[in-house]
């Protein structure tokens, strides 16, 4: 499973080194336009980049049709591409001084533009662009060093996928996702299996994503990440992580090794969920409508295990994406009026939906939920549930945090196949991450 921040597959390790921008990237970018100025005499051009599939695409340009239609001397123009190429070009264009100038971020990238000034502070432009409407679980996620380099388009939540045909055909019980502890989750999945005869597994590989591991290092007072970029979790907690994950495939309550290298490789249309054969999973709840199509079934959204057995939950909103501003934009102004229109306007909410995650602005997510689709609509209900719940947010991972998507796939399969122990994975998952983001 990988987290999945609106479609897309993560970055292999040759697209993250093509990311780190060259050290010649802060002489080219220009500073930031100062706000406050008025829209400029004359038509102004901007281009607006993104990630996406073919509707995403046609939507985002309906989107862009309305904005025009309210500012008629200002154009957009799309510059879009699949997730696999955005990267790469993004990189490439920044380093030349023509980047867009409304970029589409994920976390995993933003510091790494904000730190080589890359990107302008938001919060420079307040008469163009009103954040006072944003969820304040993600409002200051895209935040560093006071400023603000990115807004949350929206929300999602890492969690189970359950499927409660999958529960009945096996004869077990759906669990109660308000007490369930970690030990329930590993026997639940067991029994599935047993009970089935094999036929359907109780869940899928957890090990292949880090943003389950950070949930489980947050209940336990720890973090993935620390605000500084480094690593805030002990070798401890790493190591009972990839215990329970290799229990899971030891009991058989999870795939065999091999068999989950490949449906890890099919990506969620591939999932155990998906195919109807296995009764949990864990991914993102915007990939909730995606897989119920799937799979044909009424797939159900479960609350994290874990969640009640320690003093704080670790359950958190992650920001589907982010809108950033280019510090190499000449109309800063005109761009921050762009993403204001993307964040609080009706007429784009009532197009983007839950595309790019549940709307940020909570008045904008509220005013939209009667036109969700139905899957989509559950995941609003499963966010509303768990918001009182939720402690925090997370920081922005350190440069360098694209890298670690490959890594942990790579130490969770030698676990898995009994190449390492899970206390030899934990040593070398901090020490390649350490690596990665320079966090040593």
């Amino acid at each position: 499973m990988r987290a999945d921040s609106g479609s897309g597959r993560p970055p292999t390790r040759r697209r993250t080194r093509a990311l780190s921008l060259t050290a010649g990237l802060a002489a080219v970018v220009m500073a930031a336009t100062a706000c406050g100025a008025a829209e400029e005499d004359g038509p102004v051009e901007l281009r607006f980049s993104w990630w996406g599939a073919d509707d995403r695409h046609s939507t985002t340009q309906q989107v862009i049709d309305r904005f025009e239609a309210q500012h008629p001397d200002i154009t957009i123009v799309g510059d879009y591409t699949d997730w696999a190429s955005y990267w790469d070009k993004l990189a490439t264009s920044t380093a030349a001084g023509d980047a867009p100038d409304i970029i589409t971020q994920e976390e995993r990238y933003l510091r790494e533009y904000a730190d080589r000034g890359a990107l302008v502070d938001l919060k420079e432009y307040g008469e163009q662009l009103d954040l006072s409407g944003v969820d304040p679980l993600v409002a200051e996620s895209g935040n560093l060093d006071d400023a603000t380099y990115g807004i949350a388009t929206g929300v999602n939540a890492y969690a189970i996928l359950a499927d409660p045909q999958a529960f009945e055909e096996a004869g077990v019980e759906m669990p109660d996702d308000s007490t369930w502890t970690w030990d329930d989750y590993v026997d639940i999945a067991a029994e599935i299996s047993e009970k089935s005869g094999g036929d359907i597994v109780g869940t899928q590989s957890m090990g292949y994503n880090e943003s389950g591991f950070a949930i489980f290092a947050r209940q336990r007072g720890e973090s993935l990440y620390n605000d500084d970029g480094s690593l805030g979790f002990t070798k401890e907690t790493l190591q009972e992580w990839f215990e329970y994950s290799l229990e899971l495939s030891e009991t058989g309550g999870s795939p065999s090794a091999a068999e989950s290298v490949e449906i890890e490789a099919g990506g969620p249309d591939q999932s155990v969920i998906s195919t109807n054969s296995g009764a949990m999973a864990h991914f993102w709840t915007n990939q909730l409508g995606a897989i119920s199509a799937t799979s044909g079934r009424d797939v159900r959204l479960l609350r994290y295990p874990g969640e009640s057995e320690h003093d704080r939950t670790g359950m958190y909103f992650k920001p589907a994406m982010f809108y950033s501003i280019s510090a190499d934009s000449e109309h800063p102004e005109e761009a921050a009026m762009f993403v204001d229109f993307l964040l609080n306007d009706p007429e784009a909410a009532e197009l983007i939906l839950a595309d790019r995650g549940l709307p940020a602005n909570v008045n904008v997510r509220s005013s939209i939920l009667d036109a969700l689709p139905e899957a989509d609509a559950r995941s609003a209900v499963f966010l509303a549930d768990i918001e009182g719940t939720i402690v925090d947010g997370n920081p922005p991972p350190p440069i360098g945090a694209g890298q670690v998507v490959e890594i942990i796939k790579r130490v969770n399969d030698d676990v898995m196949f009994g190449n390492i122990t899970p206390a030899e994975a934990a040593d070398r998952f901090i020490s390649e991450v350490e690596e990665a983001t320079g966090s040593v």
